[in-house]
């Protein structure tokens, strides 16, 4: 029998550190090995105990969390869990916790805390089950999100929609999308982007990267055309599809069931390119927990499309990248740090290039 994974829990409200104590010891395979009430507390119980997941919360007193986290994935890099709350600040400071390593985060409810975390148990297992196995690196200096920034965003000089990027992602993809995007030129064809991820935290996520990047992010709405330059965000609410009016692509909003208990889901997105755009598009599958996109990437494939899966070796977690390529869906398969150019260059195939 294999060892269980062993969790410390760090978090300043002792109902919240019994409720997370529940939940993680009623798996057969995760037990609390330790909780801390705060990062000082926090710092000689993982040095004693070398745990194999943090749950950590966003906002302690002494020490906020962020400040914690920076240390450890200097120090000591370890899988963390950000426990964040619902607010527009919250939010903010989990995509910043996700910056600095953070592997994934789950949402504090807002009110009858130890009913509703209840409700939220069998996703925190699997949350920290994955990041149990995920890849996380030291951190080597502090992640500058001004870097790269544009200040004046420039018309984009490629003009035709005719091409078309989807990309998925889930644990680990907000800063392996990040990546993605801050490598490619203003005037890249449109960008269609589901990545796993609560309503609240759409809007900030998009908001972060449009201040990163050469082109234009933000989270996709209902009906708009889908146009050079601009990169669209599924928000959290809905499924992203792509859909053509006459020779337009736009932007479609479903906010009909989970599909892999995901909404947004890749499968939804890419399924809906490779009807709608099929040979003039390329896709990503990049890092994630579970199998959504998988089948949509063999559809793109089998449409004409051409489609990259990121290699096991850069994700933080080799779950959704993998079901793909296990489906012969992944044309290539590409570290983290190549995705971007093979776009561009398949992007360019048989029509101006475009610059980096």
């Amino acid at each position: 029998m294999s060892k269980p994974i062993r969790a410390v829990v760090v978090d300043d409200s002792a109902l919240m550190r019994v409720v997370l104590r529940e939940i993680l010891n009623s798996a057969p395979d995760i037990e609390v090995a330790g909780v801390a009430s705060d990062p000082f507390n926090a710092r000689q119980i993982i040095r004693e105990l070398s745990p194999d997941v943090i749950t950590l919360d966003v906002e302690m007193p002494r020490m906020n969390g962020l400040d914690f986290l920076e240390k450890l994935m200097r120090l000591k890099p370890t899988p963390v869990v950000m426990i964040s709350s619902l607010t527009e600040v919250g939010s903010d400071i989990t995509l910043r916790a996700l910056e600095l390593g953070a592997v994934d985060f789950v949402t504090k409810p807002k009110a009858d805390l130890q009913r509703s975390m209840l409700d939220y148990a069998e996703t925190l297992i699997e949350k920290i089950r994955a990041a149990s196995r995920a890849r996380v690196r030291r951190l080597e200096s502090p992640p500058d999100v001004q870097t790269g920034r544009i200040a004046v965003k420039t018309p984009p000089q490629f003009f035709s929609t005719e091409k078309l990027i989807a990309i998925g992602a889930s644990t680990g993809g907000t800063e392996a999308i990040r990546e993605v995007l801050r490598s490619l030129p203003a005037d890249t064809p449109g960008i269609l982007i589901a990545q796993h991820m609560p309503e609240q935290f759409t809007a900030g996520f998009a908001r972060r990267l449009n201040e990163q990047c050469r082109m234009v992010v933000k989270e996709a709405e209902h009906g708009e055309r889908v146009l050079p330059g601009y990169a669209y965000i599924a928000p959290g609410h809905s499924h992203l599809k792509l859909k053509r009016s006459g020779a337009n692509y736009l932007c479609e909003l479903d906010c009909g069931e989970k599909v892999n208990h995901h909404r947004p889901s890749v499968d939804v997105l890419f399924n809906s390119v490779a009807r709608t755009a099929g040979p003039n598009a390329v896709a990503a599958l990049l890092t994630g927990m579970g199998k959504d996109g998988a089948l949509g990437m063999l559809n793109l494939r089998q449409s004409g499309a051409h489609t990259i899966g990121q290699d096991e070796a850069t994700c933080v977690v080799y779950g959704m990248p993998r079901e793909a390529a296990m489906l012969g869906a992944t044309e290539l398969v590409l570290p983290l740090e190549q995705i971007a150019s093979q776009l561009i260059t398949w992007i360019n195939v048989g029509q101006r290039a475009v610059r980096i």
